[in-house]
Formats: C-alpha cells, structure tokens, sequence
C-alpha cells in the first residue's frame, strides 16, 4: 500500500507565495518521476511539472519562471514553490508518483487547494 499526501494549500493574494509538499509512505522500493497536475473547477487536470528521480525538470509554459519543483529523495518527498502567484493557479493540485512496489504504479495524492485572490 502506497500513500502520497499533499500539504501546504490555502488562500494567497495575488502576487504571493505558496509551497506545497508531498510525501510518499508505505512499502516503497524506490521512486522515479514525480510531479504535480492540477485541476480548476469545470476543467481537466493539467500537467505543472515533473521532476525524474535524478532531477530533471519539465514545466508548463503557463509557470515556467514563477514555479520550481524539487525533491528529496531521502525523505521521499516532491515540493513545489510557487511564486508570484496569479488568480488563474487557481486550483487542486495533486501530485504523483511512478513508484516501484513490488510492481511500478503510477499512485495519486487527494490534492491540496490553492486560492489565489485579493
């Protein structure tokens, strides 16, 4: 059983900073690409960014040079900084993680709010 947990939403003024994290637990053997999506209401989920287990990055035209993804691999976590924040991030985020088990799964996190308004 594999969990990821997604922390680190909420409501930010436009211009303003959030970092979201998420944890990866449970009988995990190693972990290769993470990454987060997010969904607007009455939209689909969308790609935000991805980070391979040895830190190569990929970004959404819309965050690229306002948002950063990292990792830790010790601590089997993904964050994700995101600055100058505008009302379209406006969104759940979720992260996922191809991870190996005793198979590879591609597992989901719940999501994490993220309100960007004045």
């Amino acid at each position: 059983q594999v969990q990821l947990v997604e922390s680190g939403g909420g409501l930010v003024q436009p211009g303003g900073s959030l970092r979201l994290s998420c944890t990866a637990s449970g009988s995990i053997f190693s972990i290769n690409a993470m990454g987060w999506y997010r969904q607007a209401p009455g939209k689909q989920r969308d790609l935000v960014a991805t980070i391979t287990s040895g830190g190569t990055t990929n970004y959404a035209d819309s965050v690229k040079g306002r948002f950063t993804i990292s990792r830790d691999n010790a601590k089997n976590t993904v964050y994700l900084q995101m600055n100058s924040l505008k009302p379209e991030d406006t969104a759940v985020y979720y992260c996922n993680g191809d991870i190996n088990t005793k198979y590879r799964g591609l597992f989901w996190g719940e999501g994490t709010l993220v309100t960007v308004s004045s």
